[in-house]
């Protein structure tokens, strides 16, 4: 991973609805993976779905521990 490939979105957190900057890196593809709140520390579920076409286009959809993302 190469910092230049990181993309900062702003996002807020499913538990504490805390606003924090989340790092991307849209080059390792469509992935689902996991980061604790800043805040309140709960297990956040992030899915990273990248446009196969345009790398730099991709959506995020966060979700609890409890959901299916």
């Amino acid at each position: 991973m190469h910092e230049e490939q990181l993309t900062s979105r702003r996002v807020h957190c499913p538990y504490c609805d805390s606003p924090f900057d989340l790092l991307v890196d849209p080059s390792q593809g469509s992935h689902v993976t996991w980061e604790d709140c800043h805040v309140c520390c709960e297990p956040i579920q992030v899915r990273i779905d990248v446009d196969l076409q345009d790398e730099s286009a991709f959506q995020l959809t966060l979700g609890s521990d409890d959901d299916v993302l």
